[in-house]
């Protein structure tokens, strides 16, 4: 477990930048509670309808949370690595939007709840657009929005912009990938019929290739959180104070995490929870509060709505200890800490 302090002010005792030690340390505490509370729970299944990540040790479970100053607290197995799978979708969109438009981007994909599982093979009757980005038709959609040529030239430009938000060089998993790849039949089809509707282009092998490797990108719970906190800090990565995201778009991908991101659970989280945020089948889950922080936890054994059973406990109990529901009283943007003293 980790935790780091913003340096102390000589002349008030305030930190320069960040939080005082002692309020680090109550944070701290929070994290170790949540953790211990936890660790134990056993309920949920490892996800296998993609062999490789049926191999996932189903005790792992880790926690971090990375204020957008910078500071990290972790807890558990946070540096265990895993693959970001449905968690790079509001990362996608956001490139889709910088490169296309809002105007362009929503004529291939729209961003109202399905109500349907992820995998659903179904679209907008009105529109013939998937849902919204979240769902794996709309991730196509946006791949398709984003690829390149060569095709791993796109892949290399997403890892290259999701290492900036993580702080750190980030890779394939080359295992995960070819497993995908191999039994990606569903989404497949998906893809042919959005082909057939005339959303994405006749390169569908290409944007099935952008959208299996962008699911296949290793983080560890860290990533997830600096990567959430860069979008919480308006596009700047908290550690280095690089630009990563278009502040003036970052708005409409975290609205369309806060309705769509839990898949059928969404109205659940948006009511106990209530913060935009995205989760995975490989057991992550990655919530923004805007202007203060970004919080990443990792629990591979899922419920029925394919969620991080660790994982969803573990937020809702941060977001009852930190005040961090967008319409808690105790929520007053940068300064919510404070309700801890």
């Amino acid at each position: 477990m980790q935790s780091t302090a913003g340096s102390e002010s000589a002349n008030n005792g305030m930190p320069e930048n960040g939080v005082t030690p002692w309020l680090g340390s109550q944070i701290q505490k929070v994290l170790d509670s949540i953790y211990a509370k936890y660790k134990d729970v056993d309920d949920g299944v490892v996800a296998t309808y993609i062999p490789e990540l049926g191999k996932a040790d189903p005790k792992k479970f880790g926690i971090c949370l990375a204020t957008v100053e910078g500071e990290v607290f972790t807890a558990g197995d946070w540096d265990t690595e895993f693959t970001i799978q449905s968690m790079c979708k509001p990362f996608a969109f956001q490139l889709a939007l910088e490169r296309h438009g809002s105007e362009k981007t929503l004529k291939h994909v729209g961003v109202e709840p399905s109500g349907e599982a992820f995998n659903s093979i179904e679209f907008d009757q009105k529109t013939g657009r998937p849902f919204n980005p979240m769902v794996n038709a709309g991730a196509i959609a946006v791949s398709s929005l984003i690829k390149q040529k060569p095709v791993e030239a796109g892949v290399d430009a997403f890892l290259e912009t999701m290492g900036k938000a993580a702080g750190r060089k980030l890779r394939i998993d080359e295992s995960v990938l070819a497993s995908e790849t191999l039994t990606g039949n569903r989404n497949r089809a998906i893809a042919y019929m959005l082909l057939n509707s005339g959303i994405i282009d006749e390169e569908v092998h290409e944007s099935l290739h952008q959208y299996f490797a962008q699911c296949s990108m290793l983080v560890n719970c860290r990533d997830l959180a600096m990567m959430a906190a860069t979008m919480a800090n308006i596009g700047n990565q908290p550690e280095t104070g690089e630009r990563v995201f278009d502040f003036q778009l970052i708005k409409y991908v975290m609205a369309v995490m806060f309705s769509c991101g839990l898949y059928d659970y969404a109205g659940n989280w948006a009511f106990e929870v209530g913060v935009p945020a995205k989760s995975g089948v490989s057991g992550g889950i990655f919530a923004c509060v805007n202007r203060q922080l970004g919080v990443g936890v990792y629990s591979p054994k899922l419920d029925a709505q394919g969620n991080s059973v660790r994982g969803i406990l573990a937020c809702k109990e941060l977001a009852s200890h930190l005040g961090m529901h967008a319409f808690d009283f105790s929520n007053v943007g940068s300064s919510f800490m404070q309700w801890l003293l």
